[in-house]
């Protein structure tokens, strides 16, 4: 469950329905939300007397995902190890190395097609950090169970689409069209919150174009009131019509319980990528290269430019359609093909919905002059490539999630050197004060119970050779080790470039 504004972000999860009883063939079989179904359950507009006919309708679309996933977890020093009682607490070892635990999660989910497809978040059916998914189970509301087959997922916009097969054809539910939904409109939700399938909870739309604030391609969502908790991840927000408006993904939440202030992916945003996802078509996004913060009223104030307006530039990546446009650092973008920069009409959602190869006008402020720019769009990298071409700060904490996410190969030199490492790209040598050219691997942290620790090496720190063997890459640094080993080397000698200092060899004991 994912929380808003870094406070616990709660994203939800949906289920999916058995078959009900239509009277009609299975090539005849309608959405549960098809308008001549929904005749006597649509309430009058206005507040409605009970939701109760439009949820037996719509209910048995909307399933209850699950998931089985192995998980390193960091098992703690066992002051018993290689001792007759180390068994009796664990096995955990002596060197608290990561221990595979089985772990579960639980979501939500709801059909839309009667031969068995299920949409849910991303987030529901991956693992975090290191897990790997084993399988992945719907539960229908009557209690029937279906492995279900990932189909496809999109990280971006956290969702993902899964396949079930039944005897018979399934209940299901279409989308609606969110562009129509209003401030004030009656909307519920069905899901499985904390593990509670079947759960119903109603509100109103508190908001259809609302930022969160995390700079995402997709920070857009439906905002409501009605309670949404850890669970709900990936289940629908019904209009009155039974309409698909929204996919319950997050809240905003000091506690970690719903506070009513939920959020969900708009139909038209996750529509068409569900249709994609289905389709097996690959799903190509805009990308310009910047990286962007709001214009504040105190960056607005010293600007003089107007308040909740554009997006300031605070950095241009070399060679990508911003920097060959001629967009700088300190630009503030205004207009983007048209359309206002603004906190609810972003300048990432605009260029991720702008299809590749595009050529836009960009309308900026620079040094109190206003210009227009053409760029032409370009294609979104992975979220590998993306994350690799994040920020390094030296000084930071090291963090698991995202430098793990970027290291590659398979953890020899954290086994062997207590070094966990990064590939050291052009944005990572400019953090570190060396020409972008610099061949070798980034040092993002250090086992200090290791030799490398006591030898003083430390984050930010960049291994340029090892054994007088070139590590351009994580590869490379694994590859020195191995031949170390091979030749029974109790340590291999590293060169070492730390900021403001000349290169220097450095012996590491390998352990």
């Amino acid at each position: 469950m994912r929380y808003a504004y870094g406070v616990t972000s709660a994203l939800l999860m949906g289920g999916a329905a058995l078959s009900l009883a239509t009277g009609l063939p299975a090539g005849a079989q309608v959405a549960q939300n098809d308008a001549s179904q929904m005749q006597g359950v649509v309430p009058r507009s206005g507040a409605p007397a009970s939701f109760a006919d439009l949820t037996q309708q719509l209910q048995p679309a909307v399933v209850n995902i699950s998931t089985r996933q192995k998980v390193q977890v960091q098992a703690g020093n066992n002051p018993f190890a290689g001792t007759p009682l180390e068994g009796l607490f664990g096995g955990g070892g002596g060197n608290g190395a990561p221990q595979t635990r089985e772990a579960q999660s639980l979501g939500s989910g709801f059909i839309v097609s009667s031969d068995g497809y299920v949409v849910t978040n991303n987030h529901v059916i991956t693992a975090e950090g290191k897990g790997q998914v084993e399988s992945i189970t719907v539960t229908m509301p009557d209690g029937n169970e279906y492995p279900a087959k990932l189909v496809g997922k999109d990280a971006p916009s956290d969702l993902a689409v899964l396949k079930i097969t039944a005897s018979k054809p399934l209940p299901f539910v279409k989308f609606g069209d969110s562009r129509n939904a209003r401030v004030g409109d009656w909307v519920i939700a069905i899901g499985n919150p904390f593990g509670l399938g079947g759960t119903v909870t109603s509100g109103i739309v508190s908001a259809v174009t609302r930022s969160t604030g995390s700079g995402s391609a997709y920070d857009r969502y439906i905002q409501t009131d009605a309670s949404i908790n850890r669970g709900n991840s990936g289940g629908p927000m019904f209009d009155m019509k039974g309409q698909v408006i929204g996919i319950n993904n997050a809240i905003f939440s000091p506690t970690g319980g719903s506070v009513g202030i939920g959020f969900a992916i708009p139909a038209e945003t996750a529509a068409p990528i569900v249709d994609k996802l289905i389709k097996g078509v690959s799903i190509d996004r805009g990308y310009l290269g910047v990286r962007i913060q709001p214009v504040t009223e105190d960056v607005a104030d010293s600007l003089g430019l107007a308040h909740n307006r554009g997006e300031l530039v605070q950095a241009v990546e070399p060679g990508r359609p911003a920097a060959t446009a001629g967009i700088q650092e300190g630009d503030v973008v205004v207009k983007v093909d048209g359309k206002d920069v603004s906190p609810d009409q972003t300048l990432s959602y605009i260029v991720a919905n702008t299809a590749p190869g595009k050529r836009i006008p960009i309308e900026l402020i620079r040094q109190g002059k206003r210009l227009t720019l053409n760029a032409t769009v370009g294609k979104r990298p992975s979220e590998d490539e993306l994350a690799q071409q994040q920020s390094f700060n030296p000084n930071a904490q090291p963090d698991d999630q995202s430098d793990q996410a970027q290291a590659k190969g398979d953890g020899l030199s954290e086994k062997a050197l207590g070094l966990s490492v990064l590939p050291l790209n052009a944005q990572i040598a400019g953090q570190l004060g060396v020409p972008a050219n610099t061949k070798g691997v980034v040092i993002a942290a250090v086992d200090q119970s290791s030799d490398a620790g006591a030898r003083g090496l430390q984050r930010g720190d960049i291994i340029l050779s090892a054994n007088y063997r070139d590590t351009a890459t994580v590869g490379d640094l694994e590859t020195a080790i191995r031949a170390a080993q091979a030749d029974g080397r109790s340590a291999v000698l590293l060169r070492i470039q730390r900021r403001g200092q000349p290169a220097s060899y450095q012996p590491v004991r390998l352990r």
